[in-house]
């Protein structure tokens, strides 16, 4: 009827935070366009915030990077949380209690969620029952923002954005207690140890340069990002002097003219010309990502065989790529 009023719906987001993105696995084979693949920064999280809701693993959720961000619901829905540890909390009718992380739970319609400064971890994702509904390009909903990309705009949300949620996110007595198993909840406050295995230029250094990695430690730069993690400490010097611009795999490790490393992530770019001695082994990547700039790590030799082992079970456990 005209003048008829329509309810809204969906979650809407009262504070973005300094970065919160729409992010599902990634947007695969557009290397060759030019385009970053994007994705989650932590698989790890990621995946368990859509398992603990049942969801397939390409469902699209929300990064949420640092805290201090929080949400409104318009409509009944299931959600879980993931990742860094943002204080979370639910505010009913002027009252808020704890959210635990790690977890699936109920948010009715007019109920708050907020999420304080992150004390433990860098990134939390929080999941949707059925994902978040948002148009997908080139076959994904993941926000590259340099490439103007997914999301909603390609762009970090803001405080205007409501987002669509499937039919399939009203509360669900089998999957709104859910809870990842203790032992797969990483402690974010533990020693930072980066596992490194061999890259496609490893044996352009000498054997002494490269042991300077795995004999200093470094921090992490504040001037990291999504496209790549910095470092600061020991430089190491004596690498090739230049290369042909190749194809730069997740985790690689570039070291550019002044010997200080850089970790390629998620929105790397798809070509790069710095020589890349090391790869960062999976798991350690999604380590890395949790790490506050300014956190101390050190690297450690890794095991190629170990290392296909774990991230062959992962995507088994999880059927990533199903």
């Amino acid at each position: 009827m005209p003048g008829l009023e329509v309810a809204p719906s969906g979650l809407e987001v009262l504070q973005p935070g300094p970065l919160t993105l729409i992010q599902d696995p990634g947007r695969f084979g557009v290397a060759g366009l030019g385009l970053s693949q994007g994705g989650p920064m932590d698989l790890h999280a990621f995946c368990w915030a859509n398992r603990l809701l049942g969801n397939p693993m390409s469902a699209a959720m929300l990064e949420i990077t640092l805290g201090q961000a929080s949400f409104l619901a318009h409509q009944d829905m299931t959600l879980s949380l993931c990742g860094a540890d943002m204080q979370a909390r639910i505010v009913s009718n002027g009252e808020a209690r704890p959210q635990a992380n790690w977890r699936s739970f109920p948010l009715k319609a007019s109920e708050e969620l907020q999420l304080g400064a992150a004390v433990s971890g860098l990134r939390a994702y929080l999941a949707v029952k059925g994902g978040f509904q948002t148009q997908a390009i080139l076959g994904s909903r993941a926000t590259v923002v340099r490439n103007k990309l997914g999301g909603i705009n390609g762009e970090k949300l803001t405080e205007e954005n409501t987002l669509e949620v499937s039919n399939d996110s009203q509360t669900n007595l089998d999957v709104s207690s859910n809870k990842v198993p203790d032992r797969y909840q990483p402690n974010y406050s533990d020693p930072v140890r980066l596992e490194l295995l061999h890259g496609p230029q490893y044996m352009d250094y000498p054997p002494e340069q490269l042991t300077t990695l795995f004999d200093s430690r470094y921090r992490i730069s504040p001037s990291s990002d999504r496209m790549g993690i910095r470092f600061e400490g020991q430089a190491v010097q004596a690498g090739p002097a230049g290369m042909i611009s190749e194809g730069i795999s997740a985790g690689a490790m570039q070291l550019p003219p002044d010997g200080q490393p850089i970790i390629l992530m998620s929105d790397r770019q798809t070509l790069g010309g710095y020589p890349k001695p090391f790869i960062l082994s999976r798991y350690s990547q999604w380590c890395l990502a949790q790490c506050m700039p300014g956190t101390e790590v050190s690297f450690v030799p890794g095991d190629l065989t170990h290392a296909s082992k774990q991230w062959q079970e992962f995507v088994r456990f999880f059927e990533l790529f199903e």
